[in-house]
């Protein structure tokens, strides 16, 4: 007998985030029909674990109805007894929409939810298969056909930002932000006609987002396609059944990489990656490909990695012995080895006090003992220059130029990697975890 939503949902959630439950946690609902059922399941299943919810919905200011249906969710809200508000996002017209409306959710709901550790958000099956299709139009391999994870890390580089009265009109989650939370989806092997069943017999409301019937956007067309393919074997659950196996693929595969990295690769003292030449070129095709586009996220700081046939000019590129840069990395080769590491070029105007925290260049922590009027920059020519005693087995110049160094104007007051100022000011926190190692961010990525 096929278990209940509310037992799946409770599964997942146990999975996720069990045994012991944080005592907050917060919800993204839309006012659409998977989102209104998430918040049902979810009301449900805190009656017997007692944690509390707190509700947003974010308005992405797109399309009129936008308003009436947070104002949906937040009256919904209002009569279950869970604290609500709304975010108000605005669109300056750079880059692609869909992915801009993205990340601009993301970051404002990172910046609402005060201490809350997790956010749930209502992916489901049908969104695992249509993503499935959508990567498969666009040439993907095995990591890029891989169904969304239940739970995925975010990681703050920089405190976030209080939200103005603008941005966000109700109830805001108590306590200090974190440097990180988890997205959970616990709806994903749930359909998005189960939820919508699920709501009906519960009399439940939702809305339906116009945009999700609009031709103009690729998941709109997919999901039209979809149900062409369904008669013939190629539904929702067949197509997001082999997205999870190319999950497990995509582990085994990982494991692989790390495997041949203990093989190959060692981690150098400034953030660097050094590849050995001849054992990296007799990997398998597959795996030479994982370690690059790995290496160029951890030294970058990339959210995603480089594209594969960026990747493949690479590689030719290091077969013929010549280096290069690529998603703001720079390889160059000798004889022996191939060493990579952040390139000057894309931290050169990136400056901050040292009194504002965060990680510079999204993987260095900076500090100092006496930070007033000092600020964080690349080290960069001058630094150079300035570093007349340099500590024996330092980074070369090409590594240490983009290294993080302190300042006091013009005056270069402390860079760890050459020995210079009380030590101890830079930490490596790649991904904004201290400590993580290559391998990790491997298996991880």
């Amino acid at each position: 007998m096929t278990p209940s939503l509310d037992q799946r949902f409770a599964d997942a959630m146990g999975a996720a985030l069990g045994p012991d439950f944080p005592s907050d946690i917060g919800l993204a609902v839309s006012g659409g029909g998977d989102s209104m059922a998430m918040l049902t399941l979810a009301h449900n299943w805190t009656h017997r674990w007692g944690v509390r919810l707190w509700v947003v919905t974010v308005d992405h200011g797109l399309r009129p109805e936008a308003a009436a249906e947070a104002a949906l969710v937040r009256d919904t809200c209002a009569e279950l007894g869970w604290p609500h508000a709304t975010l108000r996002w605005h669109w300056d017209g750079q880059g692609n929409l869909m992915d801009a409306a993205r990340r601009g959710r993301l970051s404002l709901i990172g910046r609402w939810r005060g201490g809350l550790p997790a956010v749930l958000f209502a992916h489901t099956r049908d969104d695992v298969a249509e993503t499935f299709l959508m990567r498969l139009a666009r040439g993907s391999g095995v990591d890029g056909l891989s169904a969304m994870a239940p739970v995925r890390e975010i990681r703050d580089v920089a405190p976030p930002a209080p939200l103005t009265e603008d941005e966000c009109c109700g109830d805001r989650p108590p306590g200090i932000a974190t440097e990180g939370f988890r997205v959970v989806r616990p709806c994903l092997d749930m359909g998005r006609e189960e939820l919508r069943h699920y709501l009906r017999v519960l009399k439940g409301r939702w809305v339906d987002d116009p945009s999700n019937e609009d031709p103009h956007y690729d998941r709109a067309r997919v999901r039209k396609l979809l149900a062409e393919l369904a008669p013939q074997g190629l539904g929702t659950e067949t197509l997001a059944a082999t997205a999870g196996r190319m999950s497990r693929a995509r582990e085994a595969l990982r494991a692989r990489a790390v495997a041949a990295w203990h093989g190959c690769g060692r981690e150098g003292v400034a953030g660097d990656l050094i590849l050995e030449r001849d054992a990296f070129a007799a990997l398998e095709a597959d795996t030479r490909m994982r370690l690059l586009a790995a290496a160029l996220q951890y030294v970058s700081s990339a959210e995603y990695r480089p594209r594969a046939a960026q990747l493949e000019a690479l590689l030719d590129r290091l077969d013929a012995g010549a280096g290069g840069t690529l998603h703001g990395a720079e390889l160059r080769c000798d004889r022996a080895e191939i060493r990579i590491f952040r390139e000057y070029a894309a931290v050169a105007g990136l400056r901050r006090a040292v009194t504002e925290g965060g990680l510079w260049d999204g993987r260095w922590r900076v500090s100092h003992p006496t930070p007033s009027g000092l600020e964080i920059r690349a080290l960069g020519e001058d630094g150079w220059r300035q570093s007349a005693e340099r500590r024996a087995g330092g980074p070369p110049h090409a590594v240490a130029r983009a290294l993080p160094a302190i300042w006091d104007g013009d005056r270069l007051v402390a860079c760890d990697a050459l020995g210079i100022g009380p030590g101890g000011t830079t930490r490596l926190c790649p991904g904004g975890i201290e400590g993580q190692s290559y391998p990790a961010f491997l298996l991880s990525h």
